[in-house]
Formats: structure tokens, C-alpha cells, sequence
């Protein structure tokens, strides 16, 4: 993800911006706050795929240099926004012999956790997904669909999300074609199939996705509109009929951080919430943020 952006990015930060609209997003995601993160630790950032736990707090996420890292999220008790994160660790990501992944065929980006603990991981530069055991632990290979191999470069397998029967689905950055529906990809019983697409919408990309506790699928999408930065999309889908999804955030341009990663629970009011991070791309003048949004019910 670092190179797609870089002049783009460069110019928004040259442009300085002066005036960013911070109106409230259509739909019926309602802002509930943002954290930068900040921490002067070697590896820190280019966070893509998020997990977090049925109480908000803990969260695993993945970076695109090659770290698998772990958290406590610290909230405010009134108002429930982050207010800083704790117990930071992070573990280097192996291969299927334990070396060390690095460089850009090793770009983790969707992030799914089951049940049982296995950690899954989408990677966008060698399109696969694979599979860990444990933290640290050495990566296991869990077969590829067919059409894996076949797509673009560092534009494949951002997405990634399992469901309550511990069924994964993956879909790809970009369809091939801005009419062509995106694919999505699953894996059930081990072995892969593609039960259904969703609509693309121009001009966002998928970069994230998660199932939540009402069984339902978010999907996380963001847009770099030129020099004046990202605007982020929340869609939610019922997989049962895929192709009426609905819109519940569309941020303004700049509001948010380039947003990549996505965990969905339901916080102590009772609603959805929607927990995103960004991806800074290990560059100055991006940063490291979280962001929620909740949905009322």
C-alpha cells in the first residue's frame, strides 16, 4: 500500500489543506470519536485488518510491515471514546518455515479470527490467504481459489471476515472493471467457493470488512479523492441478499485518515459499533487513528 498513494499524498501535504469539513456523514452512522495514535517504537503503523472484542477493549490488528500486534483500548467512562491504548505487543509475521515475512509480496491486510483463536490472514502482494495457529507461530497454508492468481497487483485480498459458522470470506480491491461487480470469496469445509458478488459503487475500493454480532456484513470502503484526502464508506449487507446493501457512513473528504481496517460489536447502549483504523503508509504526514462510529438500534 505504500507506493500506490505516495504523490497524492505528498501534494495533500504540501497543499495543507486550510479547511476541513467536519459536517456530520449521511446515513445513520453517528460520529462517536477519533484517537491518534502515536509510539516511538520501530515497526509502529501501516495498520490494515482490525479485531477487536465483544467489550470494545482488546484488538489485534496487522501491519503491512510485517507485525502482528495486540492492544488495550482505554475509554473514557462517560462518554465511552478512546482515550488511549495500553499493553501494546507486538510478534513478527512468519512464513510456512518460520522465517520472518518482509518486503512487498508479504503485505498483510484483511485480518480474521476464529473462534477457536486461529488467526487469519489476506495478503495482496502474493494474492493467499493463510493461516496461524497461534501468534509467532509459523504460518499454515489453507488453499487458494482459482481466481486468486489472477488479479491485480497490491490491489487483491484486502478484505477478509468469519462469520459465526466460522466461514471466511475474502473479496478483492478492485473488480477488473468498474461495472464488473466485486467477487466474493469463501471458505467453507475447506476448500473455496464464490457464492455471491456485491455491487461496486464508484469510486470507492474495499479495503476492510467484518461480520457482526447481528450476523451482518460491513464492508469498509475508502475513496483518495486527489490532493484533499480520503473519504471513507460503510456498507452493511445481508448475505443472504447481497445486492441491497446499505450505506450507514459517508465521511466528507479528509475527515478521516486513509481507514483500512474494521471491527463491528455492540457496545453497552446496544448498538452496533463501528470500529475503524488507519493505515498511515509509514509516512510523516499521515497518521495512526482510530475511529468509531456507533449505529443506533
Amino acid at each position: 500500500m505504500q507506493n500506490r498513494f505516495v504523490l497524492a499524498i505528498i501534494s495533500a501535504a504540501i497543499a495543507a489543506v486550510a479547511v476541513i469539513s467536519h459536517a456530520e456523514a449521511p446515513g445513520r452512522a453517528v460520529y462517536v470519536g477519533s484517537y491518534t495514535w502515536t509510539l516511538n517504537t520501530p515497526g509502529f503503523g501501516g495498520y490494515s485488518g482490525l479485531e477487536i472484542t465483544a467489550d470494545g477493549r482488546e484488538f489485534i490488528t496487522v501491519s503491512d510491515g510485517g507485525y502482528l500486534v495486540t492492544g488495550v483500548l482505554e475509554r473514557d467512562r462517560n462518554t465511552t471514546e478512546i482515550t488511549s491504548v495500553q499493553d501494546f505487543s507486538q510478534v513478527e509475521l512468519l512464513d510456512t518455515k518460520g522465517k520472518q515475512l518482509l518486503g512487498v509480496w508479504d503485505d498483510g491486510e484483511g485480518l480474521a479470527v476464529a473462534k477457536s483463536g486461529a488467526i487469519f490472514i489476506s495478503f495482496e502482494g502474493e494474492h493467499r490467504v493463510w493461516r496461524y495457529d497461534e501468534a509467532g507461530g509459523n504460518a499454515a497454508r489453507i488453499g487458494q481459489h482459482p481466481d486468486f492468481k489472477e488479479m491485480q497487483n497490491n490491489s487483491s485480498l484486502e478484505v477478509l471476515a468469519i462469520d459465526a459458522n466460522g466461514d471466511l470470506f475474502t473479496l478483492p480491491e478492485r473488480s477488473g472493471v468498474v461495472t464488473r461487480p466485486f467477487p466474493v470469496y469463501r471458505f467453507k469445509d475447506g476448500k473455496w467457493d464464490q457464492p455471491f458478488s456485491i455491487p461496486r459503487i464508484s469510486p470507492y475500493l474495499p479495503v476492510g470488512g467484518d461480520f457482526g454480532p447481528d450476523g451482518k456484513f460491513y464492508l469498509l470502503e475508502r475513496h483518495l479523492n486527489g490532493i484533499f484526502g480520503f473519504q471513507t464508506r460503510v456498507r452493511r449487507f445481508d448475505i443472504s441478499d447481497p445486492t441491497s446493501g446499505e450505506i450507514l457512513l459517508e465521511s466528507s473528504t479528509g475527515r478521516h485518515d486513509n481507514l483500512e481496517g474494521i471491527a463491528v460489536w455492540r457496545d453497552s447502549t446496544g448498538d452496533i459499533r463501528l470500529t475503524m483504523i488507519s493505515d498511515d503508509n509509514y509516512r510523516a504526514f499521515q497518521r495512526t487513528e482510530f475511529v468509531e462510529y456507533r449505529i443506533p438500534e
